[in-house]
């Protein structure tokens, strides 16, 4: 056997996951219309990238108000769920196994993406600067404006969307899925809560660290009764980043305790997004180790990660799985060109959003670029 350490295999509950590779979840927008439901198209892209140890589906949103881009899927009619079966057997059938991301935006939304409603948040707060991805005002000239000012959500609606969450977590494990991811970084809604520069809230959701991660574990705890195993449930939290307007005065402090909690809960893994732009600072091995220490579970981590990096990442202990985003766009096959040292092919930014096969089904394989 190989001693390849991206290519030993992992126990994630009851999974078996033959190698250390992680596709993650990449915003496509090409779900059909309208209804916003995955598809045949869909079902092909990841079938094609069945070869990941791990595939977590692009985000899917859980409710109506928790749409935050154009022609992105959701996950809360039953047509939606019929769509998502597609894909889960695709894969299945291709041998692979995937997750699907639970999704809310939170204030990340704009007016005309949710019949002209105001986005909610933990707090009425403008992600100034922010831009999300609308469909146009015929609907259908894409383009990217100013994410719309939120409202306050009540405590009682904070108790309907953990409602959603539950109800979503089921309705993914009538999908097909294999467990659930709740997207709880890049500045969406969980992370709304959990920041203390993105809460302003007075109540028991605010101030203090206990009551800005009360949420997080309450949606988690919901999630974990929704898939009916804990093992089944991941969660994505980016500790360090700043992404989408989201702040935290004290990052190292407040995401050891989110791990913390989460330990104690049982999750099955934490998918921790590193920043992933030009010139980005690294996170430091020190607070990774601490993370390792604070987490018991399998820990993902994602961002610029190259083949070596990853293999020192996971040879050295404080990651287990290592994701791998815009590589997997135009490489379907990446974990055999990691495994033989191939060269990656480069994806097509322009078609990374919206469109038809273009840039999502037709890169081809090593072995048919050969041909």
């Amino acid at each position: 056997m190989s001693k390849d350490p991206l290519f030993q295999p992992l126990q994630l509950g009851g999974l078996t996951l033959p190698n250390r590779i992680v596709m993650p979840p990449m915003t496509r927008s090409r779900a059909s219309q309208p209804g916003d439901e995955a598809n045949d198209l869909m079902a092909a892209y990841y079938a094609q990238r069945a070869g990941a140890g791990l595939i977590v589906s692009e985000g899917t949103y859980i409710a109506p108000l928790g749409k935050g881009y154009a022609w992105t899927p959701g996950i809360h009619t039953p047509a939606q769920v019929a769509g998502w079966r597609k894909v889960t057997g695709a894969v299945h059938a291709a041998g692979g196994r995937i997750f699907a991301q639970l999704w809310h935006v939170g204030r990340l939304s704009h007016t005309s993406l949710l019949g002209g409603q105001q986005p909610v948040s933990s707090s009425p707060l403008q992600a100034q600067g922010v831009n999300v991805f609308i469909a146009g005002e015929d609907g259908s000239t894409p383009g990217f404006v100013q994410a719309s000012m939120p409202r306050a959500l009540t405590v009682e609606e904070i108790g309907e969307i953990v409602d959603q969450y539950r109800a979503a977590a089921r309705n993914a494990i009538a999908a097909g899925f294999d467990g659930v991811e709740l997207h709880g970084a890049n500045g969406y809604l969980v992370n709304q809560f959990i920041d203390s520069g993105a809460n302003t809230r007075t109540d028991q959701y605010g101030g203090s660290l206990e009551n800005r991660l009360r949420f997080l574990g309450e949606v988690a705890r919901a999630l974990i009764e929704g898939t009916g195993d804990a093992s089944r449930v991941g969660i994505r939290l980016a500790p360090l980043t700043t992404l989408n307007g989201c702040v935290d005065d004290d990052p190292e402090t407040t995401y050891l305790g989110a791990a913390k909690l989460l330990g104690e809960l049982g999750v099955g893994y934490l998918h921790i997004a590193e920043a992933d732009w030009d010139d980005a600072p690294l996170m430091p091995v020190a607070f990774k180790q601490r993370l390792r220490e604070a987490f018991p579970g399998v820990l993902i981590y994602a961002g610029k990660y190259n083949a070596e990096r990853a293999r020192e990442a996971v040879a050295a202990g404080w990651a287990d799985l290592i994701a791998f985003g815009r590589p997997f766009v135009a490489n379907p096959d990446l974990p055999e060109r990691l495994r033989v040292g191939a060269p990656l092919a480069l994806h097509q930014r322009d078609t990374l959003f919206g469109g038809g096969a273009q840039g999502l089904t037709d890169y081809p394989t090593l072995a048919q670029a050969a041909a």
